[in-house]
């Protein structure tokens, strides 16, 4: 496939951080914030239409567009959610994958998901256990019972077919904003404001001129996303593919590439040099010794049992008795884990 062939993309979570290189300095003025990002603005309802720029407006972000989407041809990854045939399925099972899970981990459990399950009505038939099963430690497994959830009502109201409007996306369970945006554009081309991780961090480096953006999605944010997005569909698409890309894999949150990326020359973050974040602390993520670890490890039994398993199997996967009965009521309130009687515990049927 060249490179000018490359189908669009999804939401990549960064695989590792690229080592550090010595860039030159700006030669060209960084990019700025549309002045309608500065200023207040109604927030439009789910799923309404973003304004297009009128006829003969200069289009905001055009000088950003151009050089994103030219490296973006070159150095696009070869993913199999990619492939101009994999269809709008593909696309949305990973973007549910790929949400806080790294592209290496996603690779193995998404190629055999899609052999299992290669249509929403193949999941929609089994047991959301089955889902959770094939889940594996890609973690969060609720996403699991949210794609599973997803499929049923696919192959319920539209016939099995991935629908292709973005209402009608954002009505699927499990759906957020973001993942309905994402599947909208990158399976059907339409032009939306897809805002994950990895653009987020481009937009607030480049033309904010922050190290991070905030811990939590801003209004702000949101219109600046649409004042910069292109006019014409397949470029507002092409443009979502990229920036995404650009962040997982070269403006990355540790260790960013100055040297390859390009937007050297018009990033905002660069040409200040570069300060370091002044906001409130990024959350850290801890495992070990979490309730999430406990979790896990009740669920691998699970997954790994083909009958019911008694409570005493399940004691024996963590000393804490009051922490391990903690994780274990979480994972039959949030739906993971079915209670049986006398003491037995399966993944769900129903």
């Amino acid at each position: 496939m060249t490179a000018s062939m490359k189908p669009l993309p999804n939401t990549p979570a960064p695989d590792r951080p690229e080592a550090v290189r010595t860039a030159t300095p700006p030669t060209t003025p960084p990019a700025r914030t549309p002045q309608a990002a500065h200023q207040p603005a109604a927030e439009p309802a789910a799923g309404a239409t973003v304004p297009r720029p009128a006829a003969g407006e200069p289009q905001a972000g055009a000088e950003l567009h151009t050089p994103v989407i030219a490296w973006f041809e070159q150095h696009a990854r070869d993913l199999p959610w990619r492939d101009p045939d994999a269809g709008a399925w593909a696309v949305m099972v990973s973007e549910f994958m790929l949400q806080q899970t790294p592209v290496n981990r996603v690779l193995p459990v998404y190629e055999q998901w899609m052999a299992r399950w290669p249509r929403p009505a193949d999941l929609a038939a089994e047991a959301p256990g089955e889902a959770v099963r094939a889940w594996g430690r890609l973690g969060y497994p609720r996403r699991a019972l949210r794609l599973h959830g997803a499929a049923v009502a696919i192959a319920e109201r539209h016939g099995g077919d991935v629908p292709a409007e973005h209402a009608q996306l954002l009505a699927l369970p499990g759906i957020g904003e973001y993942t309905a945006a994402a599947v909208a554009s990158f399976a059907y081309g339409q032009r939306h404001a897809v805002l994950d991780t990895n653009v987020r961090r481009v937009l607030a480096r480049a033309v904010t001129g922050v190290q991070y953006p905030p811990n939590a999605t801003t209004a702000a944010e949101r219109r600046l996303a649409r004042e910069l997005l292109p006019e014409r569909d397949e470029t507002a698409a092409r443009w979502a593919a990229a920036s995404m890309e650009l962040g997982a894999l070269v403006c990355t949150a540790r260790n960013e590439s100055c040297a390859r990326c390009p937007l050297a020359s018009r990033c905002a973050w660069r040409a200040a040099g570069k300060p370091p974040h002044s906001g409130p602390a990024r959350r850290g993520q801890s495992y070990a010794g979490t309730d999430r670890q406990v979790r896990g490890k009740l669920l691998a039994v699970l997954r790994e049992a083909v009958a019911p398993v008694p409570q005493a199997v399940l004691d024996r996967e963590w000393d804490d008795a009051v922490q391990r009965a903690r994780a274990l009521d979480g994972l039959v309130a949030d739906g993971l884990v079915e209670p049986l009687p006398d003491g037995l515990y399966r993944l769900p049927h129903s």
